[in-house]
């Protein structure tokens, strides 16, 4: 049952996904439809991630009051009807009105099934849940490259993804029942598998005393988690526009490389998944970090097309173990006592990073040009990779400290 339930788990971290992607492939067509300027995507995907960071800082109590099941069904519904309202919208007022929902709805889906795998699974299935989005964020440009070559229609597009989302609220509905028992039954497990590690924590009785802000290295590790979304974000907004106005590419084939990125995000969290048994989140998190970098500079670099290619699924690898493992090791970096509400500051913060950097970047590329996309992701990723040594280098000061007064 309980393996049963995962797969349903994960199917709708998949429908997360399948629209995350969709508006940076499908807006080259859309704007010239609405007429509106480059630009204007980027304040769509603002309302998009801003209704998502609402959502997700209120789902802790709603999710109290109604249950993990319940709110994830209402979310997943609330998607599903904002979709099918992008794919009639009349007008450009139209899809900022159903943006709204669409965030909403998605934000509290991540917050919960996220804070219910780390609560009721083993650490393992927490990279493979975003794997999961992987999936979902790579099939969504994929349906829409489709739609849009075989009846040059982004609007069917955004309708097949609809039904999907509708045909999974079908499935949670009828399994509502699970999610009590399977969080009971699951959560011995988890009980033993916590209590065999071995984890270097703050001062449990310094914790208490502070606010969850001003434990060290906390302030850092938002940065990253702030930069992480604007890399991830960024790439997925506007990498189709660069591939078609800087490197020639038709929007179907530019849509194809932004899928690819996203292949590269999930194939990289299905390995992560294994790799997590063996080697600690820390060294995970900076090889991720040097890989994405490297997957810059293949696009800034004077190189043929094709090399474009490989720049994109490299920052997609790269990014593939980052944001799994800072959330896995939040207990590890800051305690138990505050791991939560640092959760929840962290994955704030993430959406910010969704909401603000990529429409920076849209509104400098309308006063210059969209060559300077891979110079933005590179020096977002260096900005990430600063914040992440940094709580390294605090971990490591903290754990000497720890064997001197040992």
């Amino acid at each position: 049952m309980a393996t049963l339930f995962l797969v349903i788990i994960y199917m709708a971290f998949i429908s997360l996904g399948l629209p995350d992607s969709m508006l940076g492939v499908a807006w080259p067509v859309m704007q010239s439809d609405y007429g509106q300027p480059l630009e204007t995507a980027g304040l769509l995907f603002m309302v998009i991630a801003g209704g998502t960071i609402v959502s997700s800082l209120a789902a802790g109590s709603v999710i109290k009051r109604m249950g993990t099941g319940n709110v994830t069904l209402i979310s997943v519904l609330m998607t599903a009807v904002a979709l099918l309202g992008f794919s009639f919208s009349p007008s450009l007022i139209w899809l900022f009105i159903c943006a709204i929902p669409l965030g909403l709805g998605a934000g509290a889906v991540d917050a919960g099934l996220n804070n219910y795998v780390a609560t009721h699974y083993k650490a393992h299935h927490m990279s493979w849940l975003h794997c999961f989005w992987g999936v979902g964020a790579s099939l969504g440009p994929i349906i829409m490259a489709q739609f849009i070559t075989g009846q040059n229609s982004w609007r069917q597009g955004y309708f097949a993804i609809a039904i999907i989302q509708f045909t999974l609220v079908l499935v949670l509905f009828f399994t509502l029942p699970l999610w009590k028992r399977v969080a009971i039954k699951n959560q011995g497990d988890l009980s033993e598998e916590q209590n065999d590690k071995e984890i270097v924590l703050p001062d449990e009785t310094v914790v208490k005393r502070v606010k969850p802000l001003q434990i060290k290295g906390v302030k850092l590790a938002l940065v990253s988690f702030l930069f992480y979304c604007g890399v991830e974000s960024t790439m997925g907004l506007w990498g189709s526009s660069y591939l078609v106005n800087v490197k020639g590419l038709s929007v179907a084939i530019a849509a194809q490389w932004v899928s690819l990125y996203y292949a590269g995000i999930t194939v990289g969290r299905l390995i992560t998944g294994f790799i997590t048994m063996k080697v600690s989140n820390r060294i995970l998190i900076r090889a991720g970090q040097i890989t994405a970098l490297i997957g810059a500079a293949f696009l800034f670099l004077p190189l043929p097309t094709n090399f474009s290619l490989v720049g994109f699924i490299l920052v997609g690898l790269g990014l593939a173990p980052i944001f799994p493992c800072m959330l896995h090791e939040t207990p590890a970096r800051f305690g138990k006592e505050h791991s939560q509400s640092i959760m929840g500051y962290q994955m704030a913060i993430a959406y910010t990073g969704s909401t603000f950097l990529p429409p920076i970047l849209g509104m400098i590329v309308s006063y210059s040009a969209m060559g300077i996309f891979p110079f933005f992701i590179a020096a977002y990723i260096v900005a990430m990779l600063f914040g992440s040594e940094k709580v390294n280098t605090l971990m490591k000061s903290r754990s000497f400290e720890r064997n001197i007064n040992a």
